[in-house]
């Protein structure tokens, strides 16, 4: 059975950092494309970055462009979210997500990847 199992998360203060991880199992992801995704209460699950399966190519919300920071490491076979300078807005349950894609105009729906990871909650206090 394939799974995506996401790691990381947390409680931190306004401007500080965390990094997630990503690791999948039962499945080798070097030739699939990943996100981030992330789900605050009561709203719908949004893009928050994506990386190509070479990981050439990266991808961002408009909301985390210069704050966070998504790479991958297929040796390792995992993909890891950087986050920086965090605000109390970025509190959500985080997932992972991986799928062929190959798109860059796909790449940031949700509902164009196949396997997602059961969340991290990630929370920042103000």
């Amino acid at each position: 059975q394939v799974q995506l199992v996401e790691s990381g998360g947390g409680l931190v203060q306004a401007g500080g950092s965390l990094r997630l991880s990503c690791a999948p199992s039962g499945r080798t992801f070097s030739s699939y494309d990943m996100g981030w995704f992330r789900q605050a209460p009561g709203k719908e699950r949004e893009f928050v970055a994506a990386i190509t399966w070479s990981g050439v190519n990266t991808y961002y919300a408009d909301s985390v462009k210069g704050r966070f920071t998504i790479s991958r490491e297929n040796g390792k076979n995992t993909v890891y979210l950087q986050m920086n300078k965090m605000i109390p807005e970025d509190t959500a349950v985080y997932y992972c997500a991986a799928d062929r894609i190959y798109s860059d105009s796909a790449i940031r729906r949700r509902n164009n990847y196949h396997y997602w990871g059961q969340g991290t909650q990630v929370t920042v206090s103000s």
